[in-house]
């Protein structure tokens, strides 16, 4: 579309901005307002307060949205006033201002609610569904959102539609009411991948879609949306889907050993949607085993995110946490998860997995406990609620608790059982903690379940927990006599963690293919060091101990002190997680 011929700046800046090009209505009108005795209206106001946002000048969105209630109010319209209060709660909200966001709500409601049927009475809807499924009123949810869809029907608007569309699915979601949910997702992705919608409501629908697939733990979705959602913010950007490949990121050489605080900025021009979608990319290259480029793009992705989308960045450095974590870079990961922390988000279950691999038991079991004791109530993100219950599994067998790990994996075979329809991602995660109990408590029937738990993994593509199963099952393997097949799920687990980075269990792959005999003890251990963990690991007392190796007492425990020094340990229950955690066991 060309340009208009007019010289007038803010004529030219109401085209800029019907064609989505917002970096120039923003310049264009940014200039324009500098001079007192130019006013702007408040419909002009409105697209400057809407440029600015694009434009990555939250700040001068918000003031020039004020100017426009303000304008809007002098003019007795109540429908613009309406909106831009809403508009500002919206805003304010995302700037972690909760006092003015509710206060510009109430007048949003005061100016809209005694209309006539009216869009703008749309967005009170949609947000009357996320108060009221916030609160586990399902059916009010429901029923607000389907007097969106009714409006946004009345006025003939494919965005609005979508909205309601996509609102009602979250409900549904959240009620337990999967397939109608997707489905209803499914519906309103098709408004977005044909172009059909302004770029708000695509990046809108596209961060809300992504958000609904990882926690409804539907990775097929999840993989196909991300990949469609960068290849929209991928530049040129023009707010409309682009017919271009998609976008690769930072090059892997690029990640620096520790993710470090980043100053969160969008250029001017640049898709404000972009950092978003590049976070929710991160969480499906670190499972599909891309780690390096993983690692990347949350720095990217840290970099991008406006200052109104923390969370985003704080799920990236999460993220990047978790592959530091695995590849042994545990300081790394400490950092990592340290600024998601500080980014308002509870760096579990991977905080708890990385004191385990650091011995820390205590902490690791504490840590996960109470992450899981603030999921009790009803919670609609159901693959972090199914991620602690594998890792409460692990942590627990960890420490010799098997009574423990025995209820954590129940819980999430139940919640895996419970989705309505099969669910992949929850099925492996929850046949992986079966067969990991039931090879612990040395019942034949440890088989079974990671075979199924293997065959979910692969069909998946998701190489790591694939490989961490595949260890599992060689040892059920040597404990049936089958010491060929557990040779060769070794090695096959070896190759894929080396393959990925991950060391320590490249190292334990390598160890039980060998046999141990010229295995380099972690900590410093020396072997009759590790012959005494081993034991004490097996729950051995000091006195069973001696009789074992035919020693003292007092050169057990001689040989216990050295160990806790060595490991910085201070208790027999860190020191088995220890062991356990660097299988020594």
């Amino acid at each position: 579309m060309s340009a208009p011929t007019t010289t007038d700046p803010v004529a030219r800046a109401r085209d800029a901005a019907a064609r989505e090009s917002w970096a120039e209505a923003y310049e264009l009108l940014h200039d324009h307002d500098r001079h007192p005795e130019r006013g702007l209206t408040a419909d002009d106001l409105s697209v400057l307060a809407d440029s600015a946002w694009w434009s990555g000048h939250v700040d001068e969105s918000v003031a020039a949205r004020l100017r426009a209630h303000a304008a809007y109010l002098a003019a007795d319209d109540h429908r613009g006033a309406g909106l831009t209060s809403w508009w500002l709660y919206y805003e304010y909200a995302g700037l972690g201002r909760p006092a003015a966001a509710a206060g510009w709500l109430h007048r949003a409601r005061h100016h809209l609610e005694d209309l006539p049927d009216c869009p703008e009475q749309c967005f009170l809807a949609m947000t009357a569904a996320e108060e009221a499924s916030a609160h586990g009123d399902h059916e009010s949810a429901l029923a607000a959102t389907r007097r969106m869809t009714a409006l946004a029907l009345a006025c003939g608007s494919p965005d609005l539609l979508a909205l309601a569309r996509q609102s009602e699915s979250r409900v549904l979601l959240a009620a337990g009411r999967r397939a109608e949910g997707l489905a209803l997702l499914d519906e309103a992705m098709c408004a977005v991948s044909a172009g059909e919608l302004s770029g708000m409501v695509t990046g809108w629908l596209y961060c809300l879609a992504l958000t609904q697939c990882m926690e409804a733990a539907d990775f097929a979705r999840a993989v196909e949306w991300t990949n469609a959602a960068m290849e929209w913010c991928a530049p040129p950007w023009t707010g409309r889907p682009p017919d271009g490949n998609a976008d690769t990121g930072t090059a892997p050489e690029a990640a620096s050993a520790a993710l470090a605080p980043l100053p969160m900025t969008v250029p001017s021009g640049e898709n404000p949607f972009r950092g978003v979608c590049r976070a929710h990319r991160v969480e499906v290259l670190d499972l599909l085993g891309a780690w390096a480029l993983a690692e990347a793009e949350a720095r990217q992705a840290c970099r991008e995110v406006p200052v109104d989308c923390l969370e985003s960045a704080a799920a990236a450095y999460y993220a990047a946490g978790d592959v530091q974590r695995r590849q042994g870079r545990l300081e790394a990961a400490a950092v990592s998860y340290g600024h998601a922390h500080e980014l308002g988000r509870i760096p579990q279950p991977g905080l708890a997995l990385l004191r385990l691999a650091q011995g820390r038991a205590d902490a690791a079991v504490a840590g996960v406990d109470l992450a899981l004791a603030c999921r009790n109530d009803p919670d609609h993100d159901v693959l972090g609620r199914a991620r602690l219950l594998a890792a409460r599994t692990e942590v627990a067998l960890a420490v010799r608790d098997l009574p423990g790990a025995a209820k954590a994996a129940a819980d999430l075979a139940a919640l895996a059982g419970a989705a309505d329809g099969d669910v992949p991602l929850l099925r492996a995660l929850a046949d992986t903690a079966l067969g990991s109990v039931a090879l612990a408590e040395r019942r034949p029937g440890a088989l079974l379940p990671l075979r199924r738990a293997l065959a979910g993994w692969l069909e998946l593509r998701v190489p790591y927990e694939a490989a961490q199963v595949r260890m599992l099952l060689a040892a059920a393997c040597r404990a049936a006599g089958d010491e060929e097949a557990a040779r060769l799920e070794l090695g096959t687990a070896r190759a894929v963690f080396e393959r990925l980075g991950a060391v320590p269990d490249a190292r334990r792959a390598a160890a039980l293919l060998g046999g141990g005999s010229r295995r380099r003890l972690p900590g410093g251990l020396t072997a009759r060091e590790a012959e005494v963990l081993r034991l004490v690991a097996s729950g051995g007392t000091n006195k069973d101990i001696a009789g074992a190796l035919v020693i003292s007492e007092h050169t057990v425990a001689r040989h216990l002190n050295n160990i806790f020094a060595k490991l910085g340990v201070g208790s027999r229950t860190s020191a088995t997680a220890y062991a356990y955690a660097h299988g020594l066991v």
